[in-house]
């Protein structure tokens, strides 16, 4: 983030001095009102990590959002730049090795694969493929990809008679990352959470590793509906760009965890919802369904 924040300045720094009327047309293009905001905002781009606390807004705001041409998430670009960039440079270093150095051919061989490897890596790490979201009705589809690890009852204070149902998916840096919407409804509630970056396989940090919680109005039901997104050992970044009373459809992409994590979907203990999964199986974000509503409650 702190590279993408020093190339941003440097970009409106560029765009102030060399096209002011750039500027000049986006200023009028720009929609809301942000009172004493503290967000230099020139373009759409520069509402890609302040989306959610900055009251500014473009009409093509949403595209960092979605996949780029390449299928990758936009918000991973600056990884997979500078992963591109440190793993070539292994490699010209290596080619420099065994040329003029006399490396071994089998240490310099194995020195480039392992550099090309990890720049390939981060690639994967940050695609973004487009998934076929599920239209019936009395659903809720898995906010990530990954391992269903828990299906379990928690005590939760803003739930009806203060416990929740709790499914857990652990992310590991193979899986898509994107967090997506498991129902349609109405942003209600966000909240971060500083903390610790523990092992998100275990059950300490549902509560005590650094989390973003968003609570959505189930369309259908009025329900609460909780995603957490839980940073792991490898996680250090969480990004949510949904805004509070925002309207989100079901399996619309509302955020991403980099590198290794945990999400958590909550859903009331009473609310006639009756789980999908179960513990070790794997789920898709977005398009597996992972609750549906008992018959007896549908409406």
């Amino acid at each position: 983030m702190a590279l993408e924040l020093a190339w941003a300045r440097w970009r409106r720094t560029w765009l102030r001095w060399f096209r002011p009327g750039y500027v000049a047309r986006m200023q009028d293009r720009r929609l809301g009102a942000c009172p004493n905001c503290c967000h230099d905002v020139v373009d759409a781009r520069d509402l890609k990590y302040f989306r959610n606390v900055c009251g500014f807004r473009f009409g093509e705001e949403d595209r960092y959002t979605r996949p780029d041409r390449f299928g990758l998430a936009p918000l991973g670009h600056a990884e997979v730049l500078v992963s591109a960039l440190l793993g070539s440079s292994v490699i010209a270093l290596t080619v420099v090795g065994w040329y003029f150095w006399n490396w071994p051919t089998w240490l310099s061989l194995s020195i480039a694969a392992v550099a090309f490897l990890a720049a390939m890596q981060a690639v994967f790490f940050f695609r973004d493929p487009e998934r076929q979201i599920p239209q019936q009705p009395g659903i809720l589809v898995s906010p990530a990809d990954g391992l269903v690890t828990h299906m379990d009852v928690v005590p939760c204070a803003d739930f009806p008679e203060g416990r929740a149902l709790r499914l857990s998916i652990f992310l590991s840096v193979f899986d898509v990352h994107v967090n997506r919407a498991p129902c349609g409804g109405r942003v209600i509630a966000r909240h971060y959470f500083p903390g610790r970056f523990g092992n998100a396989l275990r059950e300490s940090v549902a509560e005590g590793n650094e989390q973003f919680w968003t609570d959505l109005e189930e369309s259908e039901t009025g329900q609460r509906i909780r995603i957490k997104q839980i940073a792991g050992a490898i996680a250090r970044r969480i990004v949510n760009w949904l805004r509070e009373w925002e309207t989100v459809a079901r399996g619309q992409r509302i955020g991403l965890i980099k590198f290794g994590s945990r999400t958590d979907l909550l859903v009331p203990l009473d609310g006639g919802w009756e789980p999908c999964v179960e513990p070790g199986q794997r789920v898709y974000g977005g398009t597996t369904i992972v609750f549906r509503r008992s018959a007896s409650n549908s409406t």
